[in-house]
């Protein structure tokens, strides 16, 4: 498979699967660049339903902290915007998307999750906006989309603790739809997939337009704003002393 997979079947039901399961899914650069054009090549493609979904133990452990550390070309604000705009992208897709969260999903992986219009997550998954431990705050859009799901006193808290959350508790906060056993995740975002994708196209467009429409006018300004906080959060002391930390001990920030 390629480091991201888009795959088509004939139901115009896409699958995109995020495939580095040695770095339990985080994103490199090239894999945030590939991520971009998978994106448009399924905006490309007319699909009616698209699955978003990880290889192996983890949907996505968002970037690839010490990869992108070590990376001369990486700052916050490339980092902010490669994939702010990607999940802007995401978000904005005509057609429903579908997170399989198959497994654990942590920093820029919860907010490409939260980016998706549904997600079904296996019992065995979690789910944690765990930035904060590491000296940072959510610079792809995740803590607007994470708000609207949860609202404002939860999604604080959540922000602010960088407190990891079980499949159980993602499912009564309202993060997730659905909760299934961790070999029905996929099959159930397939079955959910297909019913949507039998119903007139035309229609369950206009569905999805119209929940965007209660969305408010300033939402691009807001997003816009939150990136903004991410790339001096990245090259502050603070950030770096959190991440030394991580790297020894990775389960420091991921627990």
């Amino acid at each position: 498979m390629a480091i991201i997979q888009l795959d088509v079947n004939q139901e115009k039901i896409g699958v995109l699967t995020i495939n580095r399961p040695e770095a339990r899914n985080a994103l490199n650069w090239e894999a945030m660049e590939e991520f971009t054009r998978k994106v448009e090549e399924a905006y490309a493609a007319d699909l009616k339903v698209l699955i978003v979904t990880g290889t192996g133990a983890a949907f996505a452990a968002g970037g690839d902290l010490k990869e992108l550390h070590n990376n001369p070309n990486t700052s916050g604000l490339r980092l902010a915007t490669t994939m702010g705009d990607a999940l802007a992208r995401l978000d904005a897709m005509p057609n429903p998307t579908i997170a399989a969260v198959n497994g654990f999903a942590r920093g820029g992986g919860a907010e490409i999750a939260m980016a998706c219009d549904v997600r079904i997550m296996s019992e065995t998954a979690d789910i944690g906006f765990v930035h904060t431990r590491l000296g940072l705050a959510p610079g792809w859009g995740g803590a607007q989309r994470l708000m609207r799901a949860v609202g404002y006193s939860h999604a604080l808290e959540l922000l602010a603790t960088g407190r990891v959350v079980k499949a159980q508790e993602a499912l009564v906060l309202r993060m997730v739809n659905w909760v299934v056993p961790p070999d029905q995740v996929v099959k159930a975002a397939y079955l959910l997939a297909k019913k949507i994708a039998a119903q007139p196209q035309e229609a369950v467009r206009a569905a999805k337009r119209m929940l965007h429409f209660t969305l408010p006018d300033t939402e691009r300004e807001v997003r816009m704003a939150e990136r903004a906080e991410f790339p001096p959060l990245w090259e502050s002391d603070e950030h770096t002393g959190a991440l030394n930390k991580y790297l020894e001990d990775k389960h420091i920030a991921l627990e």
